[in-house]
Parts: structure tokens; C-alpha cells; sequence
């Protein structure tokens, strides 16, 4: 082994920064670009006199837009690349379920971004397999198990990153949830309808939870689309694995359905929701307490034992040095 393995080491975390760092980038560039095609899709129904004006005087039929599935711009020759291996053996065994749910909590779960992600762990075990073999000088069972390592970096680090992204989510998801309720609790106090409450907050009030405000809006477009209340809702109640907003949403459709005075629920669902949000703070607290102990035994007493028996210490060694003298 010619090169250090140091080098090696450094250059992986190198490029795996600068790949979560694209991660995110191209993350946040997918979301701006859906939601910017999910709105134009939802005005376009609205304007249906310019593509007939449009056929009547060319006789011919308007050109279809890009949907939101067709790929975040800039990232269309991942999705071209991912697309080759649409529906093969090689995306079924790099595609798990708990992939799948990944994506879809992260947003991505379309056949672009499914393309994309494959063509990112493709794209990255092949580079690690490139350093891997270009920095190690390796023969027999130990070139083989660097070039394994190397390949199951590079699948792997994409799905880290993918649920780096969807846990930083759910945990927004987690803080947004008791101030959806307060909204929709005050939407519901001033006589607003189920549907309007959630169309305000998808549309006007979604700067103050962005991220459950953005799956709203998204259900509300579905649900103008044709598609009824609980399957638009279905991805806000499933994706986040959070059973408080299951609750919630199961409470929405039920109101929806039936109808009825919804604001003593929430203000009860809101309660019980805030007190085991205190219990659980309160549990992690004595837990850090715990360790925080811990800590101060192996840091602090060390330190305040020299400091308290230093100068006895140094006075006993002047003293047996003179009676050796």
C-alpha cells in the first residue's frame, strides 16, 4: 500500500461533504421548481379560452408545458440517466421500500426524482470505486475488500443524506404542528367551512408553517383536480410518521363529512398535544442530567482534585527531599 490510507480517508469525506452539500442544493431547487409547476397547473384549467383561440385560429394543437414531473431544471441528464434503469433489476434492488418512504417524505417519491436519486448512487459508487483504485495499491483480498468498501460508500452516502433531509422534516413537521392547530382553531372560530380554513392556510398563511403549509397547498390542488378530501389528504396524514398529525387529520375529515363544531376538539387535541410534548422535554431533561453528571465526574472532579491537593502534594515532596538531604 503505497498511499496512506489518511488520504484516502480525507478525499471520501471531502467529496461526501461537497455531495450533501449538492444534496441539499439540488433538494431545495426540486421543491422551488414543483411548486412553482403545481401552481401553474392549478391556474391553467382556469384559462382554457387561449388554447382554443389558439386551435381555432392555427388549427393546430398547442404544445403541452413541462409538468412537475419532468425534472428540476439544470438536473435533467440525472433523470435521463436514472431513466435507463426505469423499471429494471438494478433499480428494484437499489429502490428499497424504506427508499421509497424516504422519498416521498422528502418529496421526491416521482418517477424524475426517482430517476435522480439512482442516477446520484450510481453516479457516486462509480467515483468511489475511481478513487478507491486510483490511491490504493492493493493486490489480491485486500484490493477487493477497499473496492467493496468504496462501492457501498458511494450507494449508501445518497440514502444518508436523503434521511439527514427527511429527519430535519419530520422534526420541522413536529414544531409546526400545535401552531397548525392555533390556526385552524382561530379559521374555525371566525365561521370559516373546513375547505376554506384549509384552503387560507395553504394559500395565505403558509409562510408561518412552511413546510405542513406546502403539503396543504398541495392537497388543496389535488383536491381541485378531482380527487376526493381524504385521498388529497392522505400523504399529510402517512409520510411523516408522526401519529399526533394522523390524528389531526383523520379530525379534518371527519368535520369535512360530517360536520359540526370542531373548536373544543382542537382545543382539547391542542392540550393533551402540549402536555406530552412538556412530559416528554421533561423527560430528556432528567436524561441530560444524567449524563451531564457523568460528564462532570471525568472533566471537573479531575481538575478540582489537583487544584485541592496539588499544594499538599508539592509541599510533601519539598519535605521528603529535604529529609533525603
Amino acid at each position: 500500500m503505497n498511499a496512506h490510507p489518511l488520504w484516502f480517508i480525507a478525499l471520501l469525506l471531502l467529496a461526501a461533504g461537497l455531495c450533501l452539500l449538492g444534496v441539499v442544493a439540488l433538494l431545495r431547487g426540486a421543491q422551488q421548481q414543483r411548486n412553482a409547476a403545481a401552481l401553474q397547473s392549478a391556474l391553467r384549467p382556469r384559462e382554457p379560452s387561449a388554447d382554443a383561440a389558439a386551435t381555432a385560429s392555427t388549427g393546430t394543437t398547442p404544445t403541452p408545458t413541462a409538468t412537475a414531473d419532468s425534472g428540476p431544471r439544470g438536473l435533467g441528464w440525472l433523470a435521463a440517466l436514472g431513466e435507463r434503469f426505469h423499471g429494471g433489476r438494478l433499480q428494484a434492488a437499489l429502490l428499497a421500500p424504506e427508499d421509497r418512504l424516504l422519498l416521498d417524505q422528502a418529496g421526491w417519491n416521482t418517477r424524475s426524482g426517482t430517476a435522480i436519486f439512482l442516477a446520484l448512487r450510481l453516479l457516486l459508487a462509480v467515483l468511489c470505486l475511481l478513487l478507491a483504485v486510483a490511491l490504493f495499491d492493493t493486490s489480491g483480498v485486500q484490493r477487493a475488500v477497499v473496492m467493496l468498501a468504496a462501492l457501498a460508500f458511494g450507494i449508501l452516502l445518497p440514502k444518508f443524506a436523503l434521511r439527514a433531509w427527511a429527519g430535519r422534516l419530520r422534526q420541522r413537521v413536529n414544531a409546526e404542528l400545535p401552531l397548525l392547530i392555533d390556526l385552524l382553531r382561530l379559521l374555525q372560530g371566525v365561521g370559516f367551512s373546513m375547505d376554506q380554513s384549509l384552503q387560507t392556510l395553504g394559500d395565505k398563511l403558509r409562510g408561518a408553517i412552511p413546510v405542513l403549509g406546502r403539503e396543504i397547498h398541495q392537497a388543496n390542488i389535488a383536491y381541485m383536480h378531482g380527487r376526493t378530501r381524504a385521498q388529497s389528504l392522505r400523504r399529510l396524514g402517512e409520510s411523516f410518521d408522526d401519529e399526533d398529525l394522523r390524528s389531526l387529520v383523520q379530525l379534518m375529515l371527519q368535520v369535512h363529512e360530517h360536520g359540526g363544531a370542531v373548536q373544543e376538539p382542537l382545543k382539547q387535541f391542542s392540550l393533551r398535544l402540549r402536555e406530552h410534548r412538556r412530559a416528554t422535554l421533561k423527560e430528556k431533561v432528567g436524561k441530560l442530567s444524567v449524563k451531564m453528571t457523568v460528564v462532570m465526574m471525568l472533566t471537573l472532579l479531575p481538575a478540582l482534585m489537583l487544584v485541592l491537593s496539588g499544594p499538599a502534594i508539592i509541599a510533601l515532596a519539598d519535605a521528603m527531599t529535604r529529609l533525603g538531604s
